[in-house]
């Protein structure tokens, strides 16, 4: 009977891990946790309700965004993101109060109404990245300079809402963010996303782990574990790829991710309504 039990567990610890490589590659290569991809898996192949989905995201997004953060220490210079520190650190303050409600605020949702929230997010932030990769290179701030820490501020607050709300770390739109109202450039958007990330699901998790979801270590064993060994190869992976691949391309594999990640959510709400 322990063996007969202990054959799901082992079957989710292995495509855990197997899910979890090219995930990472992706979040090493343009600066997200990964989230937005994870949690289609969780909710459907590893058979996790969106409720317990959530807080499992965020605890492998913290692993992964870590992860990232080192390896791209470690291979580009943080320098280009010094001149935004002012905007970093008031998207940081914005988000993390969030971030602190958000999980009492995501007991209250439905699957569905999560799985709906999350498809919207993830069709919009794709097509606006997708018809960016094909303007100038340069895009010019959509604010003035002296807007910068309000919108900052204003911009984090919704970060860190949806970042709790969702599981995710906030890149998919914190980089649109970045690129179209500050006008970072994208590679430098994705090394701030990061370091604005980082701070935010930390909060996320404690709070998560407060109200208990993580109280079940079958569940820190079999997927968080797997899942962040798996995301920490693949941002070697990815992070090893940055600076290869042109600025353009970068944006529009985004995009079509987004959107396939998208769609795979839609068809399981469809499936749900049926």
């Amino acid at each position: 009977m322990k063996e007969h039990n202990s054959s799901p567990q082992i079957k989710r610890l292995q495509l855990s891990f197997l899910y979890s490589v090219p995930i990472g590659i992706l979040g090493g290569l343009i600066g997200l946790g990964g989230a937005e991809f994870r949690l289609p898996v969780l909710a459907s192949t590893l058979g996790y309700s969106a409720q317990q989905a959530v807080p499992v995201n965020l605890a492998v997004s913290l692993i992964s965004i870590a992860a990232s953060l080192a390896i791209r220490g470690s291979l580009l210079s943080f320098d280009l993101v010094i001149p935004l520190l002012p905007v970093i650190l008031s998207l940081i303050a914005g988000a993390v109060i969030t971030a602190f409600f958000g999980a009492t605020m995501a007991s209250r949702l439905s699957n569905e109404q999560l799985e709906r929230i999350i498809l919207w997010l993830l069709v919009i932030i794709g097509i606006a990245l997708i018809i960016e990769a094909f303007l100038p290179q340069e895009i010019p701030a959509l604010l003035p300079t002296s807007w910068n820490i309000p919108a900052g501020i204003l911009f984090g607050l919704a970060i860190g809402l949806v970042s709790s709300l969702l599981g995710v770390a906030g890149g998919e739109i914190i980089i649109p963010t970045l690129v179209f109202a500050f006008g970072v450039d994208i590679r430098t958007a994705g090394t701030a996303s990061l370091l604005i990330s980082f701070p935010t699901v930390l909060v996320g998790v404690i709070k998560y782990a407060n109200r208990g979801a993580f109280r079940d270590r079958t569940i820190l064993k079999n997927t968080v574990a797997p899942m962040g060994v798996g995301s920490i190869i693949g941002a070697i992976i990815g992070g090893m790829l940055v600076g290869i691949i042109p600025v353009p391309i970068l944006k529009i594999i985004l995009g079509v991710i987004l959107n396939i990640s998208a769609f795979r959510v839609f068809h399981k709400v469809k499936s749900h309504t049926a």
